[in-house]
């Protein structure tokens, strides 16, 4: 009942769509049933240009590509978008851990639970470690955690910790002027992720900006000019 509610209200709203029907019914040559019951009105997608989520198409690309060239036997994920590790599985072997784990099965993927701020790896034991916009979440209860004001600090330390010796991380998080959009995310300064992670050495810095640019080896500055821009870091541990 509540489905058939909704379609009436977009039918109501965005009439265009019957008369799109009405128009694409003159074609209809019966090789498939058209009935109301199966009415699936979609009303934004008339657009000169696909859209799409700047965050999230460009720190993953950003981040297959580092990967590419780092080229490790085996990377771990901590907790970032299902859709990079589900497609660099395809090459690399991945280890995806969150807090919630995806029941999601692909050669190549496997997917545990893990706390971020009590990670059960061994020092220095991960080469390839990637954890991509989900530092800014921990400890605000989002996603069912604990709350604790100092759990990105504590998953910070974590992700420090279990980095070997000249390994990679590849760290995302959400940059502009710092401060807690409660209960969605942190944002950081350039400043505050540089001193976080001052005992790492950082090897690349981009930047995808307020205006959805992407903007590889950024200048630190340009985060000074962000509401919610997405900075993407890539460190190595000597």
């Amino acid at each position: 009942m509540k489905r058939i509610i909704k379609k009436i209200i977009r039918i109501l709203f965005f009439p265009f769509i019957i008369l799109d029907y009405l128009k694409f019914f003159k074609f209809h040559n019966k090789r498939f049933t058209v009935k109301f019951s199966d009415f699936y009105p979609c009303i934004k997608d008339k657009t000169i240009k696909t859209n799409f989520d700047a965050h999230y198409i460009y720190h993953t690309s950003w981040a297959a590509r580092k990967l590419k060239e780092i080229s490790p036997t085996k990377h771990i994920d901590i907790s970032s978008s299902l859709y990079f590790s589900g497609i660099v599985s395809a090459f690399i072997p991945v280890d995806f851990y969150d807090y919630r784990p995806a029941d999601l099965k692909l050669s190549g993927l496997t997917s545990r639970h893990a706390d971020l701020t009590n990670l059960d790896f061994s020092d220095n034991s991960i080469a390839s470690l990637s954890c991509m916009h989900t530092v800014e979440h921990i400890g605000l209860g989002r996603y069912g955690d604990k709350f604790d004001p100092d759990g990105d600090l504590k998953a910070i330390s974590e992700l420090k910790r279990v980095l070997s010796k000249e390994g990679s991380l590849l760290f995302v998080v959400p940059v502009g002027k710092p401060k807690i959009e409660f209960n969605a995310h942190r944002i950081y300064s350039f400043e505050q992720i540089a001193d976080y992670f001052k005992e790492l050495t950082l090897k690349e810095f981009s930047l995808i900006t307020d205006n959805g640019d992407f903007i590889e080896d950024a200048n630190p500055k340009l985060v000074n000019d962000q509401k919610y821009g997405c900075g993407c870091f890539w460190f190595n541990k000597k």
